[in-house]
């Protein structure tokens, strides 16, 4: 790249019912959004009861992945975040579709959990709107899920994801795009049922600026408007009461006819009108403002935090460790042992990227977690912590990778956790948690004294460790430890020699 060449990073949201990118550039440490691609997919829609995609869904999905590869390469994108939302979530693992994706596409994809979402949703919103340091609330109705999110400023305070979509509601309840009263009657119960257990989280919260963003309220907004329901931007909940008295008026999506609706969203619409209006009544929303900001933005200016060293991650790492009462002292050894260890190794062991350094680094400083639950089997616990909770920043593949290696650090290597992992990431997977157990191992005296200098030499499936001084003569225990591990270590196929 030339020097003088403004850095260009992307985003790619590969959403229920369609995928978006965006583009921006980096100019003088501002981001100056330059391209967006949006295509309507329907991935939802193909998307079977036990997890299978069918061939339209797949065959639409990869045509689009391949149109926004081609064009991130055209435009020499260095940094590109993906991520796939509830349709992927619910998705079969063993499906060959995320390959074929990543592929298409050129670069990894994240399936992302719903709080993820919802904390994404937030931030593109935060993003695109003029600074305000009051209470906001962000609803985001996706072709899959629904995300609320409650937030003071740029920080979110309450986040929900529902399994309530425009996608999935229209099949159900407008079958063969067939539209009736009894039938948004049914998919407004239905979603007042969904709404049921989250809608006290929302209420009785004071005033706030209530905020809708993507495809079903966008294109409501727009219909309003051109239909003349309202003049100021803002949706009521007369406006949508009226849009359903008009859809009413029709047959069927097919022959919908309204300005500013197109004939995709229309597919989808009226499950969209039916959770949006019991949103307005759930949520006790006196006006909706719209905004551009989504998932999408939300994970430019995510990827651009990472790129400028504001990384959530950190942030959900640090809170956890809070949370479970970590030692810090203790963690803060076993992380800095951890990381020179890698340093002797990660040239030969090709384990040279950010996130294995990262993986290592949280690994870490997460390995004690389990111990405020119990000490016995703590490594178990903390494994099942770091692999179910809400960790904003943090995607569902990542989640696994640090509950591999906390579950791994003692005792036998859980290889099972281990094939859950992308298979790209497995060897490195392997190699990293054999650092992680070493460093442990070391620190098992948990003392303040600073440990000799420790040299590693690592080979393609063997681990060479010195230790300075005679320091293992004078330690026995560590050393009936290293001796016990080289047993844990050959069972993985790797060879543990020492000195």
């Amino acid at each position: 790249m030339s020097p003088h060449r403004a850095e260009v990073i992307a985003a790619v949201d590969l959403g229920s019912n369609s995928f978006h990118m965006i583009v921006g550039e980096l100019r003088h440490g501002q981001l100056v959004v330059i391209d967006r691609l949006r295509e309507t997919v329907r991935l939802a829609e193909g998307l079977s009861d036990d997890g299978e995609l069918s061939d339209g869904a797949r065959a639409r999905s990869l045509q689009c992945l391949s149109q926004f590869g081609e064009r991130l390469q055209a435009m020499q994108a260095g940094n590109v975040r993906a991520a796939g939302t509830s349709t992927l979530r619910r998705a079969r693992e063993d499906s060959t579709f995320m390959a074929e994706a990543e592929a298409a596409l050129g670069h990894p994809i994240e399936v992302i959990s719903g709080i993820e979402e919802a904390r994404l949703i937030y931030k593109g919103v935060a993003q695109s709107l003029p600074p305000n340091d009051g209470l906001r609330l962000v609803i985001d109705i996706g072709g899959g899920s629904t995300e609320i999110i409650l937030g003071k400023g740029v920080e979110p305070v309450s986040l929900k994801s529902l399994n309530l979509g425009c996608v999935g509601l229209t099949e159900r309840y407008f079958p063969g795009g067939i539209i009736n009263r009894d039938a948004f009657d049914r998919a407004r119960v239905a979603t007042k049922l969904e709404l049921r257990p989250v809608k006290a989280f929302f209420r009785n919260v004071g005033d706030f600026e209530a905020i809708g963003t993507s495809g079903t309220i966008l294109a409501t907004e727009r219909v309003a408007r051109s239909l003349g329901l309202q003049e100021s931007g803002r949706l009521t909940l007369a406006n949508i009461e009226t849009l359903i008295e008009l859809m009413c008026g029709f047959e069927s999506v097919a022959s919908v006819s309204l300005s500013g609706l197109s004939e995709g969203r229309a597919q989808v619409w009226p499950g969209g009108l039916a959770i949006l209006v019991e949103l307005f009544i759930a949520l006790r929303i006196p006006a909706l403002q719209v905004s551009d900001g989504a998932l999408r933005e939300g994970l430019l200016y995510d990827l651009l935090g990472r790129l400028q060293h504001e990384d959530a991650r950190e942030r959900t790492v640090h809170a956890m460790a809070s949370r479970y009462h970590v030692d810090q002292a203790q963690a803060g050894r076993v992380a800095a042992t951890a990381l020179r260890l890698l340093s002797h190794c990660a040239a030969s062991w090709g384990l040279t990227s950010a996130l294995d350094a990262s993986m290592l680094g949280w690994s870490a400083e997460l390995h004690e977690i389990g111990l405020d639950i119990s000490h016995d089997g703590f490594h178990r616990h903390g494994s099942y912590v770091a692999e179910n909770a809400d960790m904003p920043g943090f995607p569902r593949a990542e989640q696994r990778f640090l509950a591999f290696l906390i579950g791994s650090q003692r005792h036998n290597i859980n290889m099972r956790y281990l094939k859950q992992l992308p298979r790209a990431w497995r060897e490195d997977g392997l190699r990293l948690v054999l650092l992680l157990r070493l460093a442990v191992l070391v620190n098992r005296s948990r003392s303040n004294v600073e440990l000799p200098a420790i040299a590693l030499t690592a080979a393609d499936r063997s681990v060479y460790l010195h230790f300075a001084n005679d320091w293992l003569l004078a330690n026995p225990l560590t050393l009936a430890d290293l001796q016990r591990e080289r047993t844990y270590m050959a069972e993985v196929g790797y060879a543990l020699e020492f000195d």
